[in-house]
């Protein structure tokens, strides 16, 4: 059953409650280019010391804390990317949280490693993981922070280059974009977006 979010105005702030790491269970996985939503969610609670637990109704990893004056759930799905979206309404229905009071975090093959872009809206660009969440929720009006991993030229090649580690400069590239995006968290989570997007957009990552 489709989650039915409650209206929100567009122009009101609205604090993040949930925030969701995109990702594939398993240590194989653990370091490829299509897990670093996980990977920025870990180094989120980290900074928050807060820890996972499994919750198998919510069909993932969460942990949930006081962020900035906010309460604030964080989601792993453990579905693999193709079912994120099974995590992420079941979570969201439960506690009764609006497509604009989330964000989910995932690769972006459309933007370079080392750079990272906040959004809300907009289609799903054949990520699997966010064509799940938009079908679940029956809406595409979340935020998005977009990591960019790069692509690998060949559309055919896809599957195999985000399964893969990325090359050393590359992780390096894109660790330090997802360093900037995480010196913006604490601005998205109070809803400030529009301070968070101009400092996370201005923000330099050496090549």
């Amino acid at each position: 059953m489709r989650f039915i979010a409650p209206f929100f105005e567009p122009d009101t702030v609205t604090p993040i409650r949930l925030i969701v790491g995109l990702g594939n269970p398993g240590r194989e996985y653990e370091a490829t280019r299509h897990n670093v939503g996980f990977q920025w969610v870990d180094e989120l609670a980290r900074a928050q010391n807060l820890s996972f637990k499994s919750e198998t109704k919510f069909h993932g990893l969460t942990a949930r804390g006081h962020l900035h004056g906010h309460e604030v759930f964080l989601l792993k799905p453990q579905t693999f990317m193709n079912l994120s979206g099974r995590a992420v309404g079941a979570l969201a229905q439960f506690y009764k949280i609006a497509p604009a009071e989330m964000l989910v975090a995932h690769d972006e093959l459309d933007l370079p490693p080392g750079v990272a872009r906040l959004k809300i809206g907009g289609g799903h660009g054949g990520h699997n993981g966010l064509k799940d969440i938009i079908a679940q929720l029956g809406s595409k009006d979340f935020w998005r922070l977009r990591v960019g991993i790069g692509h690998p030229g060949d559309r055919a090649e896809v599957s195999n280059y985000v399964l893969n580690d990325p090359r050393r400069e590359e992780r390096e590239l894109i660790d330090e974009a997802m360093q900037h995006a995480q010196d913006i968290a604490h601005l998205v989570i109070e809803g400030k977006t529009e301070a968070a997007m101009l400092k996370l957009h201005s923000a330099k990552t050496q090549p």
